[in-house]
């Protein structure tokens, strides 16, 4: 039997396999990184909490892969590549020891994929219910990151993948939406970061889709003082999201946890741009304009399109 305390134990059976060397083990109070030579740190962090990002009945290796993935997301906006994290897991107490063991191996799965590793962080108990936070660290060569800030009047928008299948998977889960093959819930469950699409050579400002495209959409508006029009129809929906049928559509224009990049891209970088990828789709929905900061959807006949909301929002 180990001699460890309960917490230093379960550090040392899930944690300690996944450290990077520069986490010396996760026996020192911190970890020691030098960036690589010519690049900038990149640093984003993000929590998720039972019952709010995440349901109680989702497989813990699957939640471990979505809060390494959104964060890498966060770098993929930036044009930014993966050094590592720092994790901070908050548990009840009665936690069975086997949900740690399935959190760990989500986590190595994607370090094997993304090839990085961890830093340290911190364990803790709570009353309920499980909250997450885990910290990314990416780097990139300096000067070259792209920022929310460089969309103007003229500019095209640009998206990745497909939008909208996360929010339909969270309502086939919660059971108000047929989902036959599981596909809507796996896109909810298991978000794809794009990382090594966004290049500062041909994008101008970026951000990911994490709480609906009209309000993070709005959020590259504000910071470039411009507004933004958007064609419904253009918006690229997968043949489950499409099948789901028109009464969704407001939804998978408002829903959060797409995890896509959306682009500025100037005329003269879209040709470029749309061959740019040959394995995530990109799609040209719409156009910044000068004016308000604010996003107008327009239907197939060119009118306004009526939304309740923008997206997601804690408070």
């Amino acid at each position: 039997m180990s001699d460890l305390p309960g917490e230093f134990a379960l550090i040392a059976r899930h944690f300690r396999p996944l450290a990077a060397p520069e986490a010396l083990g996760l026996g020192d109070d911190a970890a020691f990184l030098a960036p690589p030579p010519g690049r900038e740190l990149v640093l984003s962090a993000d929590a998720m909490v039972e019952g709010v990002h995440f349901l109680p009945a989702d497989p813990p290796d699957l939640v471990a892969r979505k809060l390494l993935r959104v964060n890498l997301s966060d770098l993929a906006a930036k044009g930014a590549a993966p050094l590592g994290y720092l994790l901070t897991v908050a548990a009840p107490r009665a936690t069975p020891d086997g949900w740690f063991a399935a959190f760990a191996t989500g986590l190595a799965a994607d370090q094997a994929r993304y090839r990085i590793g961890l830093y340290g962080g911190d364990t803790t108990s709570t009353p309920g219910p499980i909250t997450l936070s885990l910290t990314i660290l990416g780097t990139i060569e300096a000067g070259k990151a792209v920022h929310r800030t460089g969309a103007r009047a003229g500019y095209g928008i640009w998206v990745s993948g497909t939008i909208g299948d996360a929010a339909l998977g969270l309502a086939a889960l919660q059971g108000r939406l047929d989902d036959p093959d599981g596909t809507l819930a796996a896109r909810y469950r298991l978000p794809e970061p794009r990382l090594g699409l966004v290049r500062a050579d041909l994008v101008a400002a970026c951000l990911d889709v994490s709480d609906g495209l009209v309000q993070d959409l709005g959020h590259l508006c504000r910071a470039g003082l411009v507004g933004a029009e958007i064609e419904a129809a253009l918006v690229p929906r997968s043949p489950a999201a499409r099948a789901a049928g028109p009464a969704w559509l407001a939804t998978c224009l408002t829903g959060g946890d797409d995890y896509e990049v959306l682009m500025a891209v100037a005329p003269e970088h879209e040709p470029a741009l749309a061959g740019a990828s040959t394995t995530v789709p990109l799609t040209r929905i719409g156009r910044f304009v000068a004016g308000p900061a604010t996003v107008r959807v327009r239907d197939e006949t060119g009118a306004a399109m009526p939304l309740d909301h923008g997206g997601w929002s804690h408070f």
